[in-house]
């Protein structure tokens, strides 16, 4: 991961990196004492420094994504690290070719990332964290059962090879799926397997790890820094990753080396959309998409096409139209933009 020390010495990142637009995604869990209280202080600062993005504060911790130019993210991530418990921010470094959000926000939250699980709390007990470089034997060890942590939508487009997949609509729903497939994960015996999660930047894993542990699973490990640190770190010819990562921002997906994938999002329904979806009799830019064409009705199409049309009179103005943008899905999903 390429530090803002790094960048500020100009060593040289991967060429993700390189490009226009600097984006980080971060969180740390840290006990707030008065987490409203950081709030304007924040927001102040990314203002000043034209950056965008979310920003999401619980008495738990810091989570979110943010965008703008390398200056202004070095200054907003020193900031964060001189807060309480957060100078060991985890920061995931990655690039854009233009701003992948259109405003900033910075929002109080029960959660940092939404569980709904009273008393789990990464800064008590959480699994093992494995390093990118480590994970490959981890997870081709037979032993080890593999559970991708993320949405349904997510995983649509890209996992682990092996990887079990809850069909989870929103993280919310992990626990309930992880205590009804309990023993038909783990088994009844003594020599329980060992089981490794993941997830895009590795909160929600913090997150499942500790849940994991609450409920009695000991021999629980997570990928450290997530898929976008193993996709940074590991060379596509090493790699057992295969597809795409989704990120909750409007590159809307990476691969390897962090570069901006092939995926872009549906305006009616936020669902990724690859080359097939786009070329379907189904899909119609900014209006449907295969996924969603029979859910809407004439009238809301017709509504997304004028929204469609006003965007694109913007755009030749060389103006920016907020109301046209689809939202961004984010990993709480109580919040509609990138965290």
């Amino acid at each position: 991961m390429t530090s803002t020390s790094d960048l500020a010495r100009g060593e040289h990142p991967t060429p993700a990196h390189n490009a226009p637009v600097c984006v980080a995604a971060l969180y740390q869990f840290a006990p707030f004492a008065d987490h409203a209280a950081l709030r304007a202080p924040l927001a102040a600062l990314c203002e000043e420094e034209g950056i965008r993005g979310t920003l999401l504060l619980a008495h738990e911790g810091i989570n979110g994504t943010i965008a703008g130019t390398r200056s202004g993210i070095e200054r907003v991530i020193a900031h964060i690290r001189a807060l309480p418990g957060c100078a060991d921010l985890d920061v995931k470094f990655s690039g854009a070719r233009e701003m992948p959000f259109l405003r900033m926000k910075v929002r109080l939250k029960n959660e940092i990332v939404t569980m709904g699980e009273p008393g789990t709390d990464p800064l008590a007990t959480v699994g093992t964290y494995v390093a990118p470089e480590d994970w490959n034997d981890l997870i081709s060890d037979p032993d080890t059962i593999l559970i991708d942590t993320r949405n349904d939508y997510e995983v649509a487009i890209g996992t682990f090879k092996g990887a079990i997949d809850p069909e989870t609509a929103s993280f919310r729903e992990f626990p309930g799926w992880f205590r009804e497939q309990r023993a038909k994960l783990l088994g009844e015996g003594k020599d329980a397997p060992k089981v490794a999660m993941f997830c895009t930047g590795g909160i929600r894993c913090e997150k499942s790890t500790a849940f994991l542990k609450q409920e009695g699973v000991e021999d629980v490990y997570h990928l450290k820094g997530g898929i976008l640190k193993y996709l940074e770190t590991v060379a596509p010819e090493n790699s057992l990753w295969e597809g795409e990562c989704f990120v909750f921002d409007n590159r809307v997906s990476v691969g390897h080396g962090l570069l901006q994938g092939d995926y872009t999002l549906c305006h009616a329904c936020r669902l990724p959309l690859n080359a097939e979806d786009r070329a379907s009799p189904l899909f119609e830019e900014g209006v449907a998409c295969p996924h969603c064409h029979d859910e809407r009705t004439d009238e809301q199409r017709e509504r997304y096409r004028e929204r469609q049309r006003q965007q694109l009179l913007a755009r030749a103005r060389g103006e920016e139209h907020v109301g046209a943008a689809p939202p961004v899905r984010s990993e709480d999903t109580d919040t509609p933009d990138g965290a």
